[in-house]
């Protein structure tokens, strides 16, 4: 079910960037809106969808624009393909199965919900008399907006984001001077992975609205960009830090953060629903000390690459141990001389000062 809906999405995500504004598409359909004439357009083309459509005629011509405004002036539904590229058949008459359940009552929206179930296809119906574009995709309708509505949508979550985020850095510092104090707890642990996972959702969100915007979205895209870069990195080193080390083999750090994306919202802001999905208890064990293993301190220090960090936590296994090593302790490790065995003592040492200060000062 789970994959069904990820599915479902992906392809609603795709047909969203298909009529988002600045593309062609969205172009002739807002051309169709301003004519009040009307459309039912299919997106693919393939012999099911010839076996439903009766009447009009072939075309198999560049698409544009200004053609599909054109062919819309007449009654009949418009198939075009997949790609956008060209357009296929005008004025047909579509006849899909009338046993397929459907809840609309126009004859052109109820056509239209009819064919995307039975062909696959998204369908696009354009209603004149409500001033409105629909689009069908499998058992889904989903009503375009106008981009000025969507922005204030979209800006209202860059808004949340931002305080979020403000939030999360806080967190952050205060695990990272916790950790290198080797005074972790559960709690502090599962307070970042929530606030990790909520910047994760709100991105998201944005992310959508970016999509629906096309060219309309661009400065809404640079603005999310600045604010998440690297959260998804950090999400992934946290989990790997704190993943139980007697479930390591059958529990991974993809299955965690699947666990972490399963929770509603009613669960993600519950300490304990956080700490079960994270491997490490449940609300008796919010207050047991952990150990960090280092992945996400390492990441820190700069030119350190991954595969490194990798050998360095095999071989001390704590942040601790790490932190106490001498250059000659480090230099023991493969690939590390004694010129980055300085370079990872200095980074270290100067992510221990300046997280300790945060915390304190």
């Amino acid at each position: 079910m789970g994959s069904e809906q990820a599915n479902h999405d992906d392809r609603l995500r795709q047909t969203l960037a298909l009529i988002a504004p600045g593309q062609q598409l969205r172009d002739g359909l807002e051309r169709i809106l301003r004519g009040r004439t009307g459309a039912l357009i299919v997106l693919g083309q393939d012999k099911l969808v010839d076996q439903i459509s009766t009447g009009g005629f072939l075309l198999d011509v560049p698409f544009s624009a200004t053609a599909l405004r054109e062919l819309a002036k007449m009654d009949g539904a418009i198939v075009i393909s997949s790609d956008i590229m060209s357009i296929h058949r005008a004025n047909a008459h579509l006849m899909p199965d009338h046993t397929i359940p459907s809840d609309e009552t126009g004859t052109r929206h109820r056509t239209a919900d009819r064919v995307a179930k039975q062909t696959g296809h998204p369908v696009i119906s354009v209603s004149a008399s409500m001033n409105i574009i629909a689009v069908y995709i499998d058992d889904s309708r989903y009503v375009l907006e106008d981009s000025g509505g969507i922005l204030a949508r979209a800006n209202q979550a860059l808004a949340t984001l931002e305080r979020y985020k403000a939030r999360l850095d806080e967190v952050s510092t205060t695990l990272s001077a916790l950790e290198i104090e080797d005074l972790v707890t559960v709690r502090d642990v599962a307070v970042v992975a929530q606030r990790l996972e909520m910047v994760n959702r709100i991105s998201r969100e944005i992310n959508d609205y970016v999509l629906e915007l096309g060219d309309d979205g661009r400065l809404l895209s640079l603005q999310l960009e600045e604010l998440v870069t690297g959260l998804l990195e950090e999400r992934e080193m946290v989990v790997r830090d704190y993943l139980p080390a007697g479930k390591a083999k059958r529990l991974t750090s993809e299955a965690v953060l699947a666990n972490l994306e399963a929770l509603d919202a009613t669960q993600l802001v519950d300490m304990a629903a956080v700490a079960t999905a994270l491997g490490l208890g449940a609300t008796e064990h919010l207050d047991v000390a952990l150990t960090p293993r280092g992945y996400r301190l390492l990441a820190k220090v700069p030119r350190l690459p991954d595969a490194l960090i990798d050998r360095l936590v095999t071989h001390f296994d704590t942040l601790q141990k790490l932190m106490s090593a001498s250059v000659e302790d480090l230099q023991n490790v493969d690939g590390v001389g004694e010129l980055r065995a300085r370079n990872i003592r200095d980074g270290l040492s100067r992510l221990a000062e300046s997280s300790i200060l945060e915390r304190y000062v």
